[in-house]
Order: C-alpha cells, then structure tokens, then sequence
C-alpha cells in the first residue's frame, strides 16, 4: 500500500511540475510576451553601443593627446620665439584678395 501511495504522489508532483512548465513556456510563446523581449534586447544592444561608442571617443581623445605630446603641438610657447601665424584661421589683408580672371572657363558659373 506504502508503494502504490508513493507511485501515486509522485505521478502527480511530474504531472504538475510538467503542466507549469508548459504554461510558462506558452507564456513566453504570446506575442506580447516576445514583443517585450525584442524591445529589451534591442534596449540592452542600444546600450551596448552606446558604450562601444563612449569607448571609441576615449581612446580617440588619449590618441589625440599622445599625437598632439609627440609633435610638440601642447608645448609650452617660448616668448623669444616670433609669434607664429595661422593663415587658415585668420582674415587675409584686402589687398591680398585673389582675384579671379576676367574670362572664366568655369562652364558651371551661371547655371
């Protein structure tokens, strides 16, 4: 009789073990459900991203000062040298416009 009692209990603890592990997994299966878990993947890869980029600005910046050490770019100004000119940043005097020829062969000047 213990034997048969035991069978039984047994039988039933799989039975439900394996009914509440098939409503989960069809739980998980509802289209609600993997909406949800696209949205969070797609949240953790965004993430994932952000911080690839925020790395690849930091290691930009460290090699932007190693450069900028290595050619003298950062160094201190020496008040005996002359001041150097940045003809890119600065206006040019107006009589050195660049004027351009009177006959242009330009064929995309008017149109």
């Amino acid at each position: 009789m213990f034997r048969r009692t035991f069978w039984f209990t047994a039988g039933a603890a799989a039975g439900v073990w394996a009914t509440t592990k098939v409503n989960r997994k069809l739980k998980q299966l509802t289209p609600e459900s993997l909406a949800a878990q696209a949205a969070d993947k797609a949240i953790e890869t965004g993430h994932k991203l952000k911080d690839f980029a925020l790395d690849v600005r930091e290691g930009m910046v460290r090699r932007e000062a190693e450069l900028g050490g290595a050619l003298g770019l950062e160094a201190p100004v020496d008040p005996d040298l002359p001041v150097q000119r940045h003809w890119a940043v600065e206006a040019p005097e107006p009589a050195a416009h660049r004027k351009l020829p009177y006959t242009s062969n330009n064929r995309n000047e008017d149109h």
